[in-house]
């Protein structure tokens, strides 16, 4: 798996070094961000989270594989 980088230091997810440690990622444009996706264990994507879209730039983007720290 590639090395992927977080600075959300509050997500479940965020290990020592700025690394995401989550199995999976999900990556979704801005006009889903409120949108709720389950990812299954496998990483495999279900329902409505199973799409394609299109983005421009970075800014467009957002991740839905954060989850706050308890």
């Amino acid at each position: 798996m590639p090395t992927v980088k977080c600075n959300v230091a509050n997500c479940t997810y965020w290990g020592e070094g700025n690394n995401c440690v989550a199995d999976a990622i999900l990556v979704e444009i801005d006009k889903h961000a409120n949108n709720r996706y389950d990812m299954e264990a496998s990483g495999d994507l279900g329902g409505d989270a199973n799409h394609k879209d299109n983005a421009d730039k970075p800014a467009e983007t957002c991740c839905h594989t954060f989850k706050r720290k308890q």
